[in-house]
């Protein structure tokens, strides 16, 4: 049965780890290096990104987390998660923060504004559908949230959303040499995969939608041939996504 790790320094760890319950499938918390040994893939929750990484400098985990990246194993990262992939990560406090790295795009930490700025809206999300049924949208959760400024061009775009009007605008810095540009789209990247990189600025672990999950551990299946052993879900009690039938779609679910 294959095993996936959900990195618990900090943030939505236990959130992810019962959304794994759901469908059945074995999660463990990961908070040394030695514990990435025994995972097949591994997610890194949304919360803080500076104390995640102080946390994670402080347990040694940087060089093991991107050699697990970089062997080709499943990742998935939700909000703070997807600044710690990042190649390049823009908006940082003062000093900047390590990153993992190894996701070819530049994001912005704080790209929605404050905690005060945090909202939720419906996601036009037609490739999860199409891989794991039901709506064509989704409910997504934004905290404080990052959002995806540019990506490479080995990088699958999943879902984008507006940007919120009256948002004060946001300034890429470049290379030595060239002009900062300004954030001038209507509409800005919140998910997307690359390889084995899945990366998403908004948080599915807060809602009984468990497509997402679904999705990620697809990838796993890919790269390897473990067999995932879920809980049978009855048709009484799960709609054709997953979810419970008992309970709303848009609030969070704890175990």
């Amino acid at each position: 049965m294959a095993v996936v790790g959900v990195l618990a320094l900090q943030g939505s760890y236990n959130e992810h780890m019962s959304a794994l319950r759901r469908i059945g499938v074995k999660g463990v918390e990961v908070r040394k290096p030695e514990q990435l040994q025994g995972i097949d893939s591994l997610i890194i929750p949304g919360g803080e990104s500076t104390t995640m990484a102080k946390l994670a400098n402080y347990h040694n985990l940087f060089p093991a987390l991107r050699e697990f990246v970089g062997a080709g194993k499943p990742v998935w990262g939700t909000c703070a998660g997807l600044i710690f992939l990042a190649n390049k990560a823009v908006g940082q406090k003062s000093g900047g923060q390590e990153l993992v790295g190894g996701l070819d795009c530049t994001v912005h930490r704080n790209f929605f504004g404050s905690q005060l700025q945090s909202f939720e809206t419906e996601l036009s999300v037609p490739m999860l559908a199409e891989k794991e049924g039901g709506s064509n949208t989704c409910r997504g959760v934004f905290i404080r949230a990052p959002a995806i400024l540019e990506v490479g061009s080995d990088v699958e775009i999943l879902a984008d959303c507006p940007v919120p009007s009256g948002k004060p605008s946001i300034t890429i810095p470049s290379s030595v040499g060239v002009e900062e540009e300004v954030y001038s789209k209507d509409r800005v990247i919140v998910a997307v995969r690359q390889g084995n990189i899945l990366a998403t600025a908004f948080h599915p672990e807060l809602t009984s939608d468990c497509r997402w999950h679904r999705f990620f551990l697809d990838m796993d299946k890919e790269s390897h041939p473990k067999a995932f052993c879920a809980l049978s879900l009855s048709s009484s009690s799960r709609d054709s996504e997953g979810r419970s039938m008992t309970k709303p779609f848009d609030l969070p679910i704890f175990e």
